[in-house]
């Protein structure tokens, strides 16, 4: 398997572009415009199965509709987040920030699902909103979790829906269990991984492990 990160939209969102030796490819947050990833797409012969969003807050889900316009891509996202898309916080014009183009999606349920013929473990993290998922892929050693943990630092948790205490249950049962040499995608800003989230980041040193 093989990743492509591309920084899209007003917020340069971590993009993620999955795909296999077989052609079969998935984006994690589209943030923007999503030319370049179509670019990529067209370029290896890649066919786009599905769009997931880790959260639906709007600078993660940007050009969610043009990309599934373009590719007949299905979206699919945590259904708990779905009230977003009915605030500014999802559907855009949030502190200026551009609208964001409608569309439709398919709940993600937590649980092991398979994507780009791979198994894909969707971990389910509020905290940062309700509805964060994070996406584990055993087989690339790697989770994209959003904006639930960043390089040392964590998501905001200030907006409607957000809760410090639950995300950092999310993080600590979830995301840091995994195997230290993980690497954590995230949704903004340089990859991390499990082994230094649990010595480094300073939201967890006081925060029990469960």
């Amino acid at each position: 398997m093989y990743v492509n990160i591309f920084q899209l939209g007003p917020l340069e969102t971590n993009c993620y572009l999955v795909y296999n030796d077989a052609k079969e490819a998935v984006v994690i947050d589209p943030g923007g415009d999503p030319a370049e990833v179509l670019a990529v797409l067209r370029s290896q012969g890649l066919t786009l199965t599905h769009i997931l969003n880790t959260h639906l807050h709007f600078d993660h889900i940007g050009g969610n509709a043009a990309l599934s316009d373009a590719t007949g891509a299905e979206i699919l996202a945590g259904e708990a987040d779905r009230p977003l898309l009915s605030s500014e916080l999802g559907s855009g014009g949030f502190m200026g920030f551009p609208k964001t183009p409608s569309f439709s999606f398919t709940p993600l349920t937590p649980g092991t699902h398979t994507f780009v013929g791979e198994t894909c473990h969707v971990l389910a993290t509020p905290g940062h909103s309700p509805g964060s998922l994070s996406l584990y892929f055993p087989v690339l050693g790697a989770v994209f979790c959003g904006d639930l943990i960043f390089y040392r630092s964590v998501g905001r948790t200030d907006f409607p829906g957000g809760d410090e205490k639950v995300l950092k249950e999310s993080a600590c049962s979830q995301i840091l269990v995994l195997p230290e040499e993980t690497i954590i995608y995230p949704g903004h800003g340089p990859q991390t991984d499990v082994r230094d989230a649990r010595e480094n980041n300073p939201f967890f040193t006081d925060f029990h492990m469960l």
